[in-house]
């Protein structure tokens, strides 16, 4: 079974739209667990445009599975990662006026830095994983770098219309992920993952995580949080054969 981290960042930005305490971002994490969440994701962007400091924190101490941090690459950020010492960290690349993360991060041309802040993490025993493009090159990088884990950017896969380009697309998902597997680097995957789309990437045998939010916390909506995640779970599991 792939395990299946939740993640509940846009819990956080529908309390930021008012500026108040609810809906808790922590709340919404464990009814995800209750469901059958592996594990939960969270991203603290440079902005603060949901999720807070203080939410780390209490999701941190809050939760009965591991989290796993998104951030930027930056020092403020290692600094926070270092003293709330998340399960695993999952490095982005972070712009300010993007309205989602836009793609996988670029290491060949940052090796040095994000070595650094690999060995920083492993000194403190936080695993150490890279949001890639499913790019040999990249996948080569993670790899010297010493990375635990690559996850495979599935957005573009999510949002193209022609069935030659999806399976195009899913084509160089499962090179990657096959890549990455036999080069020791852990396999992960995410981003624009709904209930159908979900299952073709499930089926790739190498991949053994996925982290999903934005999809389950819409559907959270209409049917409740635990609802959402077993059915995205139910998907999975299709997906996968099982």
């Amino acid at each position: 079974m792939i395990r299946l981290f939740v993640n509940v960042d846009h819990v956080a930005t529908i309390r930021e739209a008012r500026k108040t305490i609810e809906p808790s971002p922590l709340k919404a994490a464990l009814l995800a667990e209750k469901a059958g969440a592996q594990g939960i994701t969270i991203h603290l962007r440079e902005d603060r445009r949901h999720i807070q400091d203080d939410d780390v924190r209490i999701i941190r101490k809050g939760i009965n599975t591991p989290l796993n941090l998104e951030m930027a690459p930056t020092e403020e950020m290692v600094k926070l990662a270092l003293e709330i010492l998340p399960y695993q960290i999952s490095l982005v690349p972070e712009k300010r006026q993007e309205i989602t993360t836009e793609g996988g991060l670029e290491i060949c041309s940052q090796e040095k830095s994000l070595a650094e802040i690999g060995e920083k993490m492993h000194d403190r025993g936080i695993l150490f994983s890279l949001f890639v493009d499913p790019d040999a090159k990249q996948l080569d990088a993670a790899k010297r770098i010493k990375a635990d884990s690559i996850e495979i950017n599935t957005g573009k896969y999510t949002e193209l219309e022609s069935a030659e380009e999806v399976e195009e697309e899913l084509e160089r998902i499962r090179v990657s992920a096959k890549r990455a597997a036999e080069m020791g680097l852990k396999v992960f995957a995410g981003h624009g993952l709904n209930y159908q789309n979900v299952k073709k990437i499930a089926a790739i045998p190498e991949i053994e995580e996925l982290n999903i939010g934005h999809f389950i916390i819409g559907q959270a909506i209409y049917k409740g949080m635990e609802n959402a995640v077993t059915e995205m779970i139910r998907s999975i599991k299709t997906g996968r054969g099982q």
